[in-house]
């Protein structure tokens, strides 16, 4: 195994306290939750998120939250990222490619726009029924 140079190891440090504090959150933060169940998975959930960390990762004047999930209950329009901004309502969208989800960064996230083409909602309880959670 190579050694690595302290500049090298700096950086590592540094890589890891920001994976580290995306993980945390406090409540005037930016949420996000992302489904990586297995048909976000199949869907291209690993992109999207790999896509997503990398463009939070760019702006260092936000501070988000990301999370991961099983599913959002929208399997149809995987992946699928559920935004929490403060002062905004909570925002799911589907069908979420790497690309859309550099676009949710740049004009939800920083802009504060609304990435229409991509919102999905949640069925009500009462249409799918009170076992469709279990």
């Amino acid at each position: 195994m190579a050694k690595m140079t302290l500049e090298e190891l700096r950086k590592l440090r540094e890589k890891a306290q920001r994976s580290i504090r995306s993980r945390e959150s406090a409540e005037d933060d930016i949420h996000l939750t992302i489904g990586m169940g297995t048909s976000g998975i199949a869907a291209g959930a690993k992109d999207t998120l790999a896509a997503l960390m990398a463009e939070i990762e760019k702006h260092a004047e936000l501070s988000v939250s990301v999370r991961q999930t099983g599913g959002l209950g929208l399997e149809h329009a995987e992946p699928t990222i559920e935004v929490r901004v403060p002062g905004m309502p909570v925002i799911i969208y589907g069908k979420v490619t790497p690309d859309v989800a550099r676009q949710i960064v740049q004009k939800h996230l920083i802009n504060k726009e609304l990435v229409d083409e991509h919102i999905y909602d949640r069925p009500a309880s009462d249409l799918i029924g009170p076992d469709a959670n279990k």
